[in-house]
């Protein structure tokens, strides 16, 4: 696969089958001694080498027939086409916005013209959505097209252009045990797998390598996306260890269907992403992953209300401001609203919900005592009516200068499943570019991988998972900086610091000076009393100059 740049400089290297970069990755390490805080720069010099070759990729679905599953399915599908459709509002055209690497874009540096900025997916070579084969399980036994209709997520004429597409899709006999997910959902589940818990896994192996037998795919992804489960007990014995929950399965002992599918997934070498809140990674589904190199992710997937709660609450506390009140009230009237008003099922949803603030309120220890959190409540309610189109009310209320107080008030109706569709083809494809980076320092001249629990995807998951003794990152910034800086480390490139030094010299070096930007067509001192910012007309990707941006305070 062809780069779309490519890096000048000693320290990267370019050969038929890998891109190797040399990189010095600078920490502080901070002690106190004798009642000074001693603040110590260090550097490791890292390698980093990225195997070019793009394979073939398969993504299985758990939950294929759900929401989810047949959005995204029909959305990559309508790409592929290049398929467009008229609304009320116009003709719309297939498109991945929502999509961190689809959609975003991250600067590589400064041109004659200013800052170059690159598709984030053009750091490294990427699986590209279009490619990606889709296969998958579920408990209803509706083809795809129609479980496409049953969700009512899509344009009805976009509907009627994927329906001879995905009415020869239909999912594989999935695992359901009713004491894991509410009771409302027996209804739906004429098409599961029977058999002992050990047999199932088996069954789920055989499908894997079936789907990587016939679609021709050379690796295969699983992720859950089917209904949240209650959480289940971590018991000493049962699923503590990789040993026992193998066990425990053999032994028919309670296991969640979403651990289930983990283990065969893990057996089978298979990347394994937990896109909904349930606790699917117990101790011995951890250790198991750890014993066979495979990488697991979750959990949860992070779409729209904990999104833009972890920015608001990093804004708040950067800001010197005490967050003390956070109230989150959402209503939804699709089948995980559905599921989700069973009070099991609600509790696994809520801790996800409810720790997103955790690591930012604990980085501001002047405003927040050893164990003091803000108040935190989240509500989940269902209505049938409003479907896969979910509506949030959040507030938040902070403690201001001198006793005041402000209180910020946010509607938000986000359409679900068109949300989470995108990071699923970004998890998909980011884990499947981590299993081809490899790195080693000087002091350790081994070449290793990542480690199994994936947490560089955090910025993806409402509860990232971590390594234990990793500290958590829920800072939706920090979590993207987190992905950007190290895929720019694979290329040799210096992590993005905004310091602009150049601009705010009396003398720059001639090594820092950038190229000159365009200039706006209007003067920004003639318009100060009108605008705080102004905005250069540019392309917005369909020939047309975008609208004049101004802010105001």
């Amino acid at each position: 696969m062809a780069e779309t740049f490519l890096v000048e400089s000693p320290d990267v290297t370019y050969s038929k089958d890998y891109i190797e970069a040399k990189y010095t990755y600078s920490t502080v390490h901070v002690s106190r001694e004798d009642g000074v805080t001693k603040v110590k720069p260090q550097s490791t010099k890292f390698t980093f080498r990225t195997e070019r070759q793009v394979p073939r990729l398969g993504v299985m679905l758990v939950g294929w027939g759900g929401n989810n599953g047949t959005t995204v399915t029909a959305a990559v599908l309508a790409n592929r086409l290049g398929l467009s459709w008229v609304t009320k509002t116009g003709r719309k055209y297939a498109n991945y916005y929502g999509s961190l690497l689809q959609a975003s874009t991250v600067c590589l540096g400064t041109g004659p013209t200013g800052d170059v900025y690159v598709p984030f997916r053009d750091l490294l070579p990427m699986v590209h959505p279009n490619d990606i084969i889709f296969d998958g399980w579920d408990v209803s036994s509706l083809n795809l097209a129609e479980a496409m209709r049953r969700a009512k997520v899509l344009d009805w004429q976009l509907q009627e252009q994927l329906w001879p597409h995905m009415v020869k899709m239909k999912p594989r006999p999935s695992i359901y045990i009713p004491g894991f997910v509410a009771a409302n959902q027996d209804d739906r589940a004429d098409h599961v797998l029977g058999g002992t818990k050990a047999e199932q896994v088996a069954q789920i192996r055989r499908d894997i390598q079936e789907f990587k037998a016939t679609s021709g795919v050379d690796k295969v992804v699983v992720l859950w996306t089917a209904n949240t489960e209650r959480f289940c007990d971590v018991l000493p014995g049962v699923n503590d260890t990789a040993a026992n929950l193998l066990q425990a399965i053999e032994r028919g002992l309670e296991v969640s269907p979403s651990t289930l599918f983990a283990v065969a997934s893990i057996l089978e070498g298979c990347a394994y992403i937990n896109g909904s809140p349930q606790n699917t990674f117990v101790p011995g589904a951890v250790e198991l992953a750890l014993q066979r190199h495979v990488f697991i992710c979750g959990d949860d997937l992070k779409s729209g209300q904990t999104k833009l709660k972890s920015v608001l609450v990093d804004f708040l506390v950067s800001a010197g401001l005490k967050t003390v009140s956070i109230v989150s009230y959402n209503h939804l009237g699709n089948n995980d609203g559905k599921n989700l008003s069973a009070p099991q099922q609600f509790r696994s949803k809520e801790a996800s919900k409810s720790n997103v603030v955790d690591d930012m309120v604990q980085s501001n220890p002047l405003l927040y005592g050893p164990q003091e959190k803000p108040d935190h409540c989240v509500v989940i309610k269902y209505v049938p009516y409003v479907g896969d189109s979910k509506r949030a009310l959040d507030e938040y209320t902070s403690e201001i200068m001198m006793g005041g107080t402000n209180t910020i008030v946010i509607h938000n109706t986000c359409e679900d499943s068109l949300l989470a569709s995108p990071i699923i083809l970004d998890l998909a494809i980011l884990t499947e570019l981590c299993q081809r980076i490899s790195f080693c320092t000087e002091s350790d001249p081994d070449f290793q991988g990542f480690h199994s629990v994936l947490s560089i995807l955090g910025f993806l998951c409402k509860a990232p998972l971590v390594p234990e003794g990793s500290p958590v990152v829920n800072a939706l910034f920090r979590q993207r900086s987190c992905i950007e800086n190290i895929l720019r480390a694979c290329v040799g490139l210096p992590p993005q610091n905004h310091m602009l030094l150049e601009h705010k010299m009396q003398r720059p070096c001639p090594s820092l000076k950038r190229g000159r930007l365009a200039e706006c067509p209007i003067s920004l001192k003639r318009a100060a009393a009108q605008v705080n910012g102004y905005l250069c007309p540019a392309s917005n990707g369909h020939g047309t100059p975008q609208a004049q941006l101004h802010t105001e305070n």
